[in-house]
């Protein structure tokens, strides 16, 4: 049987957690279909990739990926408060935002509102977290 290598099409059944058991992403929902991708194209997480690497047709195995292997490290300095007048009047602390950056849009997390600003974090969501995914290697092309 062929192992999986860098260059390879696969199709994969995966489930996404974090350390406290919360699903935050799989495959296995209704409706949906295995992630095809090609590996070696920056498609997916650094940790994601390398967990396929040697894995064989019909394989199944738990991954954890750090978060350096993942989202990267939770950044403070992509905290950043902007004037309140900047956003939506009715936005409420939990919602994503979309705004502008030099480098395009980037989404944002309301974390607090105050007075005259509005606390928002530019941090992935799984910035910081250690991911665990159950995976399953259903082909490979």
């Amino acid at each position: 049987m062929k192992k999986i290598k860098n260059g390879d099409t696969v199709n994969v059944n995966y489930t996404g957690k974090l350390e406290d058991g919360t699903i935050f992403d799989s495959s296995l929902i209704e409706g949906r279909t295995p992630l095809k991708v090609t590996l070696g194209q920056n498609q997916l997480i650094k940790g994601f990739e390398n967990g396929l690497i040697d894995m064989l047709e019909g394989d199944k195995k738990t991954i954890e990926i750090e978060p350096t292997e993942a989202y990267g490290d939770h950044n403070p300095e992509m905290i950043i408060e902007i004037p309140s007048t900047n956003v939506p009047p009715d936005v409420q602390v939990g919602q994503m935002l979309q705004g502008n950056s030099p480098q395009g849009p980037v989404n944002v997390k309301v974390l607090e509102i105050k007075e005259d600003v509005v606390v928002l974090d530019g941090n992935h969501p799984l910035a910081g977290k250690k991911l665990i995914f159950d995976l399953e290697v259903v082909g490979i092309d």
